[in-house]
């Protein structure tokens, strides 16, 4: 008979365990537009416009296209709130709202400029219609004449000369002053700092005053395109140093403590490491002074006076350029002189388009990608450096054995 080692009483059977279902797990939607979110965005559009159509025409006595468009948009905001919320919790429903808001405005900006834009370029559409517009000038044009007489020659070769002028005078002053701003220290720089600041919201008829005041009052210079262009450049100059200085802070520092680590000095360092690599952003920055510049009116008038006939000269005599001509053309009452005008403002535009693209091109890619060509270059460049790196060494090396020789 057999006798058990354990005392006490036998353990109860243990109970067998509960078998744990788990939710089915649903395969998570990785697209950035959702079927839920579409029909969110079209049943508040058509809530909204529905309930203030109700509200505008049966239950109120309102009016207004423009009543009715932001009762409208308030409601859509209200039902896209509440419709995101039945799937999302609190902090998505408010992205959402803000998204929303975004959105909508960046469409009305981008609306704005496409109105203005077409508005414009279908204006001038008869002026552009004919080819003396673009090769003549005014000054056997009156107020009654018709399209095919006379046209804007004279105030596009100003606009050209007069911003040229301007950006020779800027653009080397504007980068020079960014980068000590970059690379000075001290109370100085927080002066020029402060100062750039304030003159960026500097008013154009108080810089066209100050040119007029101190150079053409004093006998300096006469009403000219040189006058015009020197107003030009004090609006262009506080743009310019302002986005070239926020586009030099963007380099990264590596980039400079790496070539000061090589040995290069800081000028070497500025000019061969964070002048290339800012030089897309500091187009970018050339491009917002000349936008700046180009479409000024009133410094323009008071330096550079308004003439009808052709001046290439801008040393002397009044000189035209295309926003004056504009604004001179549309205070006519004549519908040609108007649609003159109007014609005058879509070649202001075209003008500005092309000076971006070419200053697109000459920017070139952003860092780290290198157009076709200037791989090719730098490839040229490695081969150079490889064959000098040869000749100095099999210099050395003769250099080395002949001196064994002698010893």
């Amino acid at each position: 008979m057999t006798t058990s080692t354990f005392s006490g009483t036998a353990p109860a059977a243990a109970a067998p365990a509960a078998v744990v279902e788990r939710p089915v797990e649903t395969k998570r939607s990785l697209r950035s537009v959702r079927r839920s979110d579409v029909l969110a965005l079209v049943g508040a559009a058509v809530g909204a416009v529905s309930c203030t159509s109700l509200l505008f025409f049966r239950l109120a006595p309102f009016s207004g296209k423009l009543g009715f468009v932001v009762v409208a948009y308030l409601l859509f905001l209200g039902f896209y709130a509440l419709l995101v919320s039945r799937d999302e919790a609190g902090p998505v429903v408010r992205d959402r709202l803000a998204a929303a808001v975004s959105h909508s405005l960046a469409f009305v900006l981008l609306l704005a400029m496409v109105v203005v834009i077409g508005y414009t370029l279908w204006r001038g559409k008869d002026a552009w219609s004919h080819a003396n517009f673009f090769t003549e000038d005014m000054r056997r044009t009156g107020p009654l004449d018709p399209l095919d007489v006379g046209g804007i020659a004279h105030a596009a070769v100003g606009t050209l000369e007069q911003i040229a002028l301007a950006l020779v005078v800027t653009v080397p002053l504007g980068l020079t002053c960014a980068v000590f701003l970059l690379e000075a220290r001290g109370r100085l720089a927080r002066l020029v700092r402060m100062l750039t600041e304030a003159m960026t919201a500097l008013p154009s008829i108080v810089a066209g005053l100050f040119v007029y005041a101190m150079l053409i009052v004093s006998h300096v210079v006469e009403r000219s395109g040189l006058a015009a262009s020197i107003a030009i450049s004090v609006m262009m100059l506080p743009i310019v140093i302002r986005a070239a200085d926020v586009v030099l802070r963007l380099v990264p520092g590596n980039l400079k403590e790496a070539s000061l680590a090589l040995g290069a000095s800081r000028w070497r360092t500025v000019w061969h490491v964070v002048l290339p690599t800012a030089r897309s952003g500091l187009t970018t920055a050339v491009i917002l002074g000349t936008a700046r510049g180009i479409g000024e009116t009133s410094p323009v008038l008071l330096t550079a006076g308004y003439a009808t006939a052709m001046n290439a000269n801008p040393l002397q005599d009044p000189m035209t350029s295309l926003p004056l001509a504009t604004f001179q053309l549309v205070k006519s009452s004549q519908p040609e002189m108007i649609a003159r005008g109007f014609g005058a403002a879509a070649t202001l535009l075209a003008i500005v388009l092309v000076l971006f693209v070419v200053a697109r091109v000459i920017g070139g890619k952003p860092p780290g990608q290198l157009s076709k060509r200037a791989q090719k270059r730098a490839a040229r460049a490695s081969e150079r450096d490889a064959r000098r790196f040869t000749i100095e060494a099999v210099h050395q090396l003769v250099s080395e054995d002949t001196n064994r020789r002698s010893a």
